[in-house]
């Protein structure tokens, strides 16, 4: 009997298979920018999105060189809900999986989990962080392909064109769902 796990469930599950204070942060931050925009787009599912969020990169740490992959393997094994293990391994499309983003929830995923990198590496640069943080400094650094070299800015455009949206105004969404 497969379940949907709360945001603490998928977090201390995440944190069976992830140590490192980098992993963890950055499916914290996940997580909460996926709440964030769930509010606006789906609001009923806000610990949905967020537990998603929290899950995405559950085997990165451990399978780095089979990730998505492993993370199928790894939820089925906790009998995780078929839709939330698809919405996980969606956000690998193109990259380590052949399981395509299809409802708007798992193009946020997509769009976001590099867009967050992106952002927090920007952020760290400056001395008010991402308090006063606009769209157009990220910009400037998106197109400094040195910046955040490990940021797939290709990802990060697939992203927004599924989602419909400019590449300013899914940076303009994520860095509001960040200082949130």
């Amino acid at each position: 009997m497969s379940y949907i796990p709360t945001v603490e469930q998928a977090e201390e599950l995440l944190k069976r298979y992830n140590k490192e204070p980098f992993h963890i942060q950055h499916a914290e931050t996940v997580s909460k920018v996926m709440g964030e925009f769930a509010k606006e787009y789906d609001s009923a599912n806000v610990d949905f999105w967020r537990a998603v969020g929290m899950l995405h990169d559950i085997d990165f740490e451990l399978y780095p060189e089979q990730h998505c992959v492993k993370a199928n393997e790894i939820l089925r094994e906790h009998d995780i809900d078929e839709e939330m293990i698809h919405a996980i391994v969606s956000h690998g499309y193109g990259i380590c999986s052949d399981v395509e983003p299809t409802r708007y929830m798992e193009k946020v995923l997509f769009a976001t989990d590099e867009l967050t990198g992106l952002i927090g590496a920007a952020a760290l640069m400056r001395p008010t962080g991402i308090s006063d943080m606009e769209p157009k400094s990220v910009l400037k650094k998106f197109k400094d392909k040195k910046f955040a070299a490990g940021c797939s800015r290709e990802v990060i455009r697939r992203g927004a064109d599924m989602l419909g949206m400019e590449l300013s105004e899914l940076i303009a969404k994520t860095i509001d769902a960040m200082r949130a």
